[in-house]
């Protein structure tokens, strides 16, 4: 299989458009036959992640994370549920700190390079009885995906075999620029306002430790990282968190076999969001990158979505040649 995947990705003419293939299926997809069951993770700091499973008694399972302000009800981590379900996976999608319609305990959240949660999720899944595990990660949790494998690469759960990445903005300061403009005002507002009614909602909780003055002037992720993520988690200001929580610089450390997915019209994100020349050198990266699939879109009109069927056939390829070289 070559590192730089040529694409068999063709959708229908009429949608053929990077925003199209955006909004079409946040508004417009319905998926039906996944039945959760929650589990509660603690973690070492006092706080809590809650985890959504679909368990079908396989010998595998896969960790599913999902994106900013999203959770395991949106439609692309339930299409995903049932792709690998019906590959014979067990699918665990996990909901970031304040993402189970339950605020969580802290006055920190989550955020583009945090992978600990994750990393938790992830131990405790390498403890149950599974031959094999899998990571998936989609935009803001496809970031923290290679982030994760490319900080850890020495120290990954040993049944941790492979990843597949969708939609990944791996250089946040590029993609932040390129939401910021003006043709991408409406995801930028849709996003600012979720994010501010969560932190009006800390401020009540945490009296003092939150400013809300001149919040509603927030227009682009600049000035709220610089408010709010930065301060919070740690980054000197929104240039720091990005440069650090960026995926980008950690590609070449990342030694289980992983797939890039990312589509040439997506508009989120920039050229230095499709790492050609990581893939080609580092063989375990796996990049393709259609002409056509907007933001998480990768729509068919009928049946599975481009990017599922891909993400399990590339797992179904891969087991048995980790399984010849271990």
């Amino acid at each position: 299989m070559p590192h730089l995947s040529a694409s068999s990705y063709r959708p229908p003419v009429w949608l053929r458009s990077g925003h199209l293939q955006t909004i079409y299926p946040a508004l417009c997809r319905r998926v039906d036959g996944v039945v959760y069951r929650r589990e509660r993770v603690e973690l070492p700091d006092g706080d809590f992640v809650d985890v959504d499973w679909r368990r079908t008694g396989a010998p595998r399972a896969a960790l599913i994370l999902h994106g900013l302000e999203s959770s395991s009800r949106s439609h692309y981590v339930l299409g995903m549920v049932r792709a690998l379900g019906r590959r014979g996976w067990d699918v665990a999608a996990l909901n970031f700190r304040g993402c189970s319609a339950e605020p969580n305990r802290l006055l920190r959240s989550y955020h583009s390079g945090d992978t600990d949660d994750a990393a938790a999720v992830l131990a405790r899944m390498a403890a149950a009885d599974y031959r094999d595990l899998a990571l998936v990660g989609f935009s803001l949790g496809g970031n923290v995906t290679l982030k994760y494998l490319g900080e850890a690469s020495s120290a990954l759960p040993d049944r941790l075999r492979m990843a597949a990445a969708v939609s990944v903005p791996c250089d946040l300061a590029a993609s932040a620029r390129r939401l910021a403009r003006p043709t991408n005002r409406l995801y930028m507002r849709r996003f600012i306002r979720r994010l501010i009614g969560k932190i009006a909602a800390k401020a009540v909780r945490f009296p003092g430790q939150v400013r809300l003055a001149d919040y509603e002037g927030i227009i682009n992720f600049e000035e709220f990282d610089d408010r709010y993520t930065a301060p919070v988690h740690g980054f000197a200001c929104a240039a720091d968190y990005w440069a650090r929580a960026s995926s980008l610089p950690l590609l070449p450390a990342i030694r289980v076999p992983t797939l890039v997915l990312n589509a040439l019209d997506d508009p989120f994100l920039t050229p230095e969001c499709h790492p050609v020349a990581a893939a080609a050198t580092n063989a375990n990266l796996f990049l393709e990158t259609p002409r056509w699939g907007g933001h998480v879109g990768f729509i068919r009109p009928a049946g599975e979505y481009y990017h599922e069927t891909r993400v399990g056939e590339f797992f179904e390829q891969m087991l048995p040649v980790i399984k010849g070289t271990s």
